[in-house]
């Protein structure tokens, strides 16, 4: 079995995004490799055309069983697993190459939300097992994440697709700039590799 993490680097007004150190962490992970399974790591740049350029190669070339992406949700006070991906994208937030989507939708012809393909109720109740405040999430926004989502949904119903592709968005982690953040890393790794955990459990 393939797993494919995924996390972003900075963004404007993020100059440090914790999904970065995180993904780097989980596949190092001497409890995920316990599972046995093939992991590949990738961070995306904050982007429309990294996205949109890296994703179908990473797909390609990796075939991922299963995908468990990460990102940054600054004003977040609990993780927040996304089970829905929004028709939307905001014309007002450049990303971190100051470029803006063309229009105020993914996919204009679509339907207004995909359902994400993950075992939802399984990777909350194994976030939540670690002692960190998890809930189901309906709006992954209009940023980058909810495009990430979007666009990996749509890969996911497509034959040989991944059987899992699950957005988690994290809150800030503690550090000299975020003391009173909710999590500390180490909360956020533990939570991670439940979630990757569950996640490879729910393909099977």
């Amino acid at each position: 079995m393939n797993i494919l993490l995924t996390g972003f680097g900075p963004f404007p007004g993020a100059p440090v995004n914790p999904t970065e150190r995180l993904v780097e962490k989980l596949l190092r992970s001497p409890r995920l490799a316990l599972t046995g399974v093939r992991r590949t790591a990738h961070v995306f740049r904050t982007s429309y055309a990294a996205v949109d350029r890296d994703l179908p190669e990473l797909l390609k070339h990796t075939k991922p069983d299963v995908l468990v992406m990460f990102g940054l949700a600054a004003r977040a006070r609990h993780l927040r697993i996304e089970i829905r991906a929004r028709n939307a994208a905001s014309r007002t937030m450049p990303d971190a190459a100051g470029g803006r989507p063309r229009s105020g939708s993914i996919a204009p012809e679509a339907a207004a939300a995909l359902a994400m393909r993950i075992p939802a109720q399984r990777l909350l109740k194994a976030a939540r097992s670690t002692g960190v405040k998890a809930a189901l999430s309906r709006d992954a926004g209009r940023y980058l994440c909810n495009y990430l989502c979007w666009r990996a949904t749509e890969a996911a119903a497509r034959p040989n697709g991944p059987k899992v592709a699950a957005f988690i968005h994290v809150p800030r982690v503690r550090g000299a700039r975020s003391r009173h953040a909710p999590l500390t890393f180490d909360q956020l790794v533990r939570a991670g590799e439940a979630i990757v955990r569950a996640a490879i459990a729910g393909s099977r």
